[in-house]
């Protein structure tokens, strides 16, 4: 099924068994099938068009927001990070974004282009696409609520533009475009003084480094926040900081991320969220759902 793709024309880069786990902020996982990063929206449509749509596919960013199993990714893993990382000033309020582009440097554009609302992407360790595929959020701002439109593909390779009122926009989620892809948005801004947005911007990435774990491998927050409660005070309470399994561990500093010293497995780290929901379900009859997104084949046993 994927074997014709050796003789697939494109612009960008395509390969098969290439690591993922370089590719990740975790820093753990197997190899892709096939890897694919296009030199621009019109290179993806191409080899999505030239595929049968049974062959599995995914979309990796920054890989902030994904635990890659050690078994690798099964089909064609489309690599953004790095490609379609267009930024422009489209008019007085309002800017375009690439699904490429990290979003400290979608907060960084718009801030230095005078544009107020949208410092607290600089929170976020992942790309717009990611973002506005799970409605991304750091210090009560959201991604969609900006968004004026988005551009989207499907598996065969056509695009479409989706207004919020299209979908279905809920806390850390988006439905009513399965099986499509984000290409880029148009968001719509405040103008303001660049000055003070990027003084904002630092003070939310200084708040942000006093709490967080910044200098280990992590994937950011793992589970979302239960309504009217936190995961990291729920996994705290459980007295669950500290627990380990291989050179995995839940953060010492903020219970709602796993860190690892360099060791540990994709396994290791599975394990961990597992352990963490039974626990936290066991002591206060709530079950924590994960951000992070779980992707690949297993190797061994959990």
């Amino acid at each position: 099924m994927l074997s014709h793709l050796a003789n697939l024309r494109v612009h960008g880069r395509l390969e098969r068994n290439v690591p993922l786990a370089p590719l990740t902020s975790w820093r753990v996982g197997g190899p892709a099938d096939w890897l694919f990063e296009p030199d621009d929206a019109d290179d993806l449509a191409h080899l999505l068009a030239s595929i049968p749509e049974e062959v599995p596919r995914m979309v990796l960013g920054l890989g902030s927001n994904v635990l890659i199993r050690d078994g690798g990714v099964e089909g064609l893993v489309i690599h953004l990070a790095g490609s379609m990382n267009q930024r422009l000033r489209l008019d007085p309020e309002r800017v375009e974004l690439g699904a490429g582009l990290a979003c400290p440097q979608a907060a960084r554009f718009c801030a230095s282009e005078g544009l107020t609302g949208a410092e607290f992407l600089a929170g976020i360790p992942g790309t717009v696409g990611g973002a506005l595929a799970m409605n991304a959020g750091a210090w009560g701002g959201e991604i969609w609520p900006l968004v004026e439109w988005a551009e989207t593909i499907d598996a065969r390779g056509l695009r479409h533009l989706r207004t919020p009122s299209d979908l279905e926009i809920g806390y850390r989620s988006v439905r009513g475009c399965e099986g499509q892809f984000f290409l880029r948005a148009v968001l719509r801004l405040q103008p303001g003084d660049p000055t003070a947005a990027r003084m904002r911007i630092q003070e939310l990435l200084r708040e942000r480094a006093e709490k967080q774990p910044l200098g280990l491998p992590s994937c950011g927050s793992v589970f979302r926040n239960p309504e009217g409660r936190h995961a990291a005070a729920l996994i705290e309470q459980a007295g669950l900081k500290g627990l380990h399994r291989g050179g995995a561990e839940v953060s010492r500093k903020h219970a709602n991320f796993i860190t690892h010293d360099g060791s540990a497995t994709a396994a290791d780290i599975e394990w961990l969220i597992q352990e963490v929901q039974s626990r936290v379900a066991d002591r206060f009859h709530i079950r924590l759902v994960p951000e992070v997104r779980v992707i690949g084949r297993r190797e061994g046993h959990l």
